[in-house]
C-alpha cells in the first residue's frame, strides 16, 4: 500500500467539515433517518480526513480474527477510532473484503477507474464514514499507487449527517441500507448477526428488529442463535474465542442447524450433541458429502450414534454420583441420572484421542443414518454387515499391543453373540419367507 493512513484529530476535522458545510451548495437524499427522508449538504474533503468507522459489522469478522492473530488489545478497534494504527488496520481489513467480495458483488476498483466517485460517502459531523467505508479504502489505494492517472480521488464527495445523530441513528442506518435490496451490503453471517445482536440491545423485540431489516422473526431468532452457538464453539471448544474466520466462510449452515436439532434435548444430552456436531464439522473433508447431511446424527439420533461410539471406544457413561443427596427428596428420572455424557465429550475434544475417536463417530453417524433410511431400504442390513466385515478383514492382529489381547478376547466373543443371534434372526426370517401367505392365491 503507498498511501499513509495518518489520522487528522478530531476538533481538527470537525472544524474543516463545519467551514465546508457553510459554503455547501449540493445536496444528497438519504432515505431513512429516523423514519424520514432526509437531505444532506455534499462537500468535498481531502482524501487524507475522513476516518473509517470502526464499529461497522461488515468488518466484525475480520477485527477479531486480526486482534487474534496479533495478539492486539481486545479493545484494539472499539477504542481506535482516532488511532492511525488501528486505521491502517481497518484499511487492510476493506481491502481484503474488497478482493474477496462474491463474484456477484462488482468490483469497486475497476467501477471507480471507469467511473470515478458517482455518488457521495456518508460522515457523520466529525468525517466518520457511515457509508462508503470500501469505496474510499478503494479511492484511497488508487490515488496512493498512481496519484496522476487518479488525481481525481485527491478530493472525495461527503454527504454530512446532522451534528446531532448518535451512535443509534448511525446503526438505524446501516441496518436500513442492509434491508434494502438496492444497498444490501456484502456481509458475512457472522456481520450480520451482530447487527442484529446490536439492535436488540437497544430494547428491541424480534418482530422490531425482522421488520426494520424485512426479514421474518424466526429468522432473525435463528441468526442470533448460530451466533450465540457459534461463539460458544470457539470458546469452550476450540480455544480461540473471537477468531470468527474459521465459522463464517462453512460453519453458517450448521451453526444455523445445531438449534434446532437439540432445542428439545436435555441439557446434558444438548451438551453431547454439540460435541458431534463441532467434531462434525472440524472433520467436514474426511465426510461424504455436507455438514448438514448429517444433522440427524446430533438430533433426534443422537443417542444411538453417542450409545455407539461409547461401545466402540468403552467410554463408561455411568454417573460418577454414587452418593445419594438427602437434601432433595423427588423422582428424577433414571436413565437421566443414570447417564453421564461428560466422558463421551471429552473423548472427542482431547487431543490424545480425537483423531481416532473422530473416525469411529463417523462411521456410527453413517450407520446410524443408513439404518434410519433402512427402514425404506432393503439392502441396508447387508449394507452394514459388508462394512463390518471389511473391518474385520482389515485388522492386524501382529500390530496390536499386549495389554490388547484379552480386552480383543473379549470383544470377539461378544461379536460372536451377535453373529450367532443375527444367524438366528435370519434363519427364521428365511424359514418364513418360504411359507405360503395366509389368504394369498399361489397364482398371485
Amino acid at each position: 500500500m503507498n498511501f499513509e493512513i495518518k489520522t487528522t484529530p478530531r476538533s481538527e476535522r470537525q472544524a474543516i467539515i463545519l467551514k465546508a458545510l457553510d459554503s455547501a451548495n449540493n445536496t444528497y437524499r438519504l432515505d431513512d433517518f429516523r423514519g424520514d427522508p432526509i437531505d444532506l449538504k455534499v462537500i468535498k474533503l481531502d482524501i487524507k480526513l475522513p476516518v473509517y468507522r470502526m464499529e461497522n459489522c461488515r468488518t466484525y469478522s475480520e477485527q477479531q480474527n486480526t486482534i487474534a492473530k496479533k495478539s492486539l488489545p481486545p479493545e484494539f478497534f472499539g477504542k481506535g477510532q482516532e488511532s492511525s494504527s488501528a486505521q491502517l488496520e481497518q484499511h487492510n481489513i476493506l481491502r481484503r473484503i474488497t478482493k474477496n467480495a462474491k463474484a456477484s458483488i462488482a468490483n469497486i476498483d475497476e467501477v471507480l477507474t471507469l467511473e470515478g466517485q458517482t455518488d457521495p460517502i456518508l460522515i457523520t459531523s466529525t468525517g466518520v464514514v457511515v457509508n462508503g467505508n470500501r469505496r474510499l479504502s478503494a479511492m484511497r489505494e488508487l490515488y496512493g499507487t498512481q496519484p496522476n492517472k487518479h488525481a481525481g480521488f485527491a478530493y472525495v464527495r461527503c454527504a454530512v449527517l446532522p451534528p446531532e445523530s448518535s451512535a443509534d441513528d448511525i446503526d438505524d442506518i446501516e441496518a436500513a441500507l442492509q434491508a434494502r435490496p438496492q444497498t444490501k451490503l456484502d456481509y458475512d453471517w457472522i456481520g450480520e448477526a451482530q447487527l442484529v445482536r446490536r439492535q436488540l440491545n437497544k430494547d428491541r423485540t424480534f418482530d422490531q428488529v425482522a421488520h426494520q431489516l424485512r426479514r421474518k422473526p424466526a429468522e432473525i431468532k435463528n441468526l442470533l442463535q448460530a451466533l450465540e452457538e457459534a461463539e460458544l464453539y470457539l470458546s469452550d471448544w476450540t480455544g480461540k474465542p473471537g477468531q470468527y474466520g474459521l465459522v463464517s466462510e462453512d460453519g453458517e449452515q450448521l451453526f444455523k442447524d445445531i438449534p434446532k436439532q437439540i432445542g428439545t434435548q436435555q441439557a446434558m444430552m444438548q451438551n453431547a450433541s454439540r460435541a458431534i456436531a463441532w467434531s462434525l464439522f472440524d472433520n467436514r473433508d474426511k465426510l461424504s458429502g455436507r455438514v448438514y447431511g448429517y444433522n440427524s446424527a446430533f438430533g433426534k439420533l443422537a443417542p444411538e450414534v453417542i450409545n455407539t461410539v461409547s461401545d466402540e471406544l468403552e467410554i463408561d457413561l455411568s454417573s460418577s454420583n454414587d452418593e445419594e443427596s438427602e437434601e432433595f427428596d423427588f423422582s428424577i428420572d433414571d436413565d437421566e441420572l443414570a447417564v453421564n455424557y461428560q466422558p463421551f465429550v471429552d473423548i472427542l475434544k482431547s487431543e490424545e484421542t480425537r483423531e481416532d475417536s473422530v473416525d469411529v463417530l463417523i462411521e456410527a453417524c453413517v450407520t446410524a443414518i443408513e439404518r434410519e433410511k433402512g427402514k425404506k431400504r432393503k439392502d441396508a442390513a447387508l449394507k452394514s454387515l459388508a462394512q463390518i466385515h471389511s473391518k474385520l478383514a482389515a485388522i492386524d492382529i501382529s500390530t496390536a499391543g499386549i495389554s490388547t489381547y484379552v480386552p480383543m478376547i473379549k470383544q470377539l466373543g461378544s461379536i460372536g453373540d451377535l453373529v450367532a443371534k443375527l444367524q438366528d434372526e435370519i434363519d427364521a426370517a428365511v424359514d418364513a419367507s418360504k411359507k405360503p401367505t395366509e389368504g394369498v392365491g399361489i397364482n398371485e
